[in-house]
């Protein structure tokens, strides 16, 4: 079973292609512009152990915002390609794990039914250059588009890089778990049929 994905998306405001294996091994090449970004999209694919490729140029003569959410679209909708029927899928995740001082939790459901909440507040506007805002609409964009029910909580926390680092590593792992195939389940992990 192949449980790859290429989106690409072009509007007025960005270009965006994204390649996602769910069976690699970590390997990305992440070129989206924004410094902090590239880096927290990298720690995504290494801690989920997806194979991702994005690439992005976006109107950041403007600001990030349409880059950061623009990509989460692609993400999500990747998330969505590459599981097909879902067949076979563990279908929950949940991690907790520290960054430092940061104590973060993520925890998630691939049922089919998107739903965010995001408990998290950043100390600091900016973290360098990116708006620290942007995590949350990045991780809002990536559970629209999967149809993903997405809970991300902060339990404390003082250092705004530490906390985004937090929330993508949990959401990464949690996402491992998730899209992991549990050779036990034979078809879909629903009373339904299907996700």
């Amino acid at each position: 079973m192949t449980r790859q994905a290429s989106i690409t998306r072009q509007t007025a405001e960005t270009q965006i292609e994204v390649e996602l294996d769910l069976d690699g091994g970590g390997q990305s090449q992440i070129a989206t512009g924004i410094g902090f970004f590239d880096h927290m999209l990298t720690l995504l694919a290494k801690h989920a152990l997806f194979d991702l490729t994005v690439r992005a140029l976006g109107d950041l003569h403007v600001d990030q915002h349409h880059t950061v959410e623009d990509v989460g679209i692609c993400f999500g909708q990747a998330l969505t390609e590459a599981l097909g029927d879902k067949t076979g899928i563990t279908r929950y995740g949940s991690t907790t794990l520290p960054m430092e001082e940061t104590l973060a939790t993520a925890t998630l459901d691939l049922g089919g039914r998107m739903w965010f909440a995001c408990r998290a507040e950043f100390p600091t506007e900016k973290i360098g250059e990116f708006d620290s805002q942007l995590v949350r609409e990045f991780w809002q964009a990536v559970s629209c588009n999967a149809l993903l029910n997405l809970h991300l909580v902060v339990h404390y926390g003082d250092n705004s890089h530490h906390i985004a680092e937090a929330l993508f590593k949990a959401t990464a792992r949690a996402l491992r778990q998730a899209v992991s195939v549990d050779p036990r389940q034979a078809g879909v992990p629903s009373t339904k049929g299907v996700l």
